[in-house]
């Protein structure tokens, strides 16, 4: 868009999402990019089915760096500091309401963002008065996730193999998807870095993963996301 173009755009959006990704290890057969990749793809999904919910959503760039300190012992990690990110968050939803943005909605595909992301909206809502909506994506796939894949289908899993696999699948290096090696941890043990638990980067068994059973369930998740964000109230 043109800057005359989005001025329009932020006045008749419901929502101004900003999708939210990292750039960080997942394990030797998936890139880098892989939740910045889930969150373009996933978002647009959003957006595209927006509509048919009565929705019209108008979607920034993807943030394609987080918070994933502990990931960086893997090489090609890159992340910023809590607080950084923090910043950055806010700095975005400040320039939404600035441009007349009526509600911010933040999507995220890494867990590591999520605490930041939870200072970043207080302060977003109580400072700037900016509505704030939050779609941790896999929340609301969970319990279909768990049902297909068990309750071990973590970072570069079952899950995230199989939405890369559907979406961009000459990105994941099939000859080096093998069941990930965890070391041995203590329950009350808290690690410092993802290579405190495993060997090759990863958690689960990417083996199993399954691109068909994911597109269905990306459509169902689509839907309640926008059935979510329908719901409450919608005054400003």
């Amino acid at each position: 868009m043109t800057w005359e173009e989005a001025e329009e755009a932020f006045e008749t959006a419901d929502y101004v999402v900003l999708p939210c990704g990292s750039t960080e290890q997942h394990s030797l057969h998936l890139p880098t990019s892989v939740d910045t990749l889930r969150s373009s793809h996933l978002t647009d999904e959003l957006a595209e089915r927006a509509p048919d919910h009565g929705l019209e959503l108008l979607v920034l760039p993807p943030l394609p760096y987080g918070y994933s300190e502990h990931h960086l012992p893997f090489s090609g990690t890159i992340t910023l500091d809590a607080e950084t990110y923090c910043e950055v968050i806010v700095d975005i939803g400040r320039s939404v309401k600035k441009h007349g943005g009526k509600r911010f909605l933040i999507t995220n595909f890494h867990a590591g963002n999520i605490e930041p992301h939870k200072l970043a909206i207080d302060r977003l809502q109580r400072e700037y008065d900016l509505p704030t909506r939050y779609v941790n994506w896999t929340d609301f796939a969970r319990d279909k996730l768990e049902a297909r894949f068990g309750d071990k289908w973590g970072h570069a899993g079952e899950h995230e193999t199989s939405v890369i696999e559907h979406y961009r699948p000459e990105l994941v290096r099939q000859g080096k998807k093998q069941p990930q090696t965890l070391h041995d941890v203590a329950e009350s043990e808290q690690f410092r870095y993802f290579d405190d638990l495993t060997v090759e980067g990863g958690l689960g068994d990417p083996t199993d993963s399954d691109p068909a059973f994911i597109a269905d369930i990306i459509e169902e998740t689509t839907d309640k996301v926008l059935s979510d964000l329908k719901t409450g109230n919608q005054d400003v």
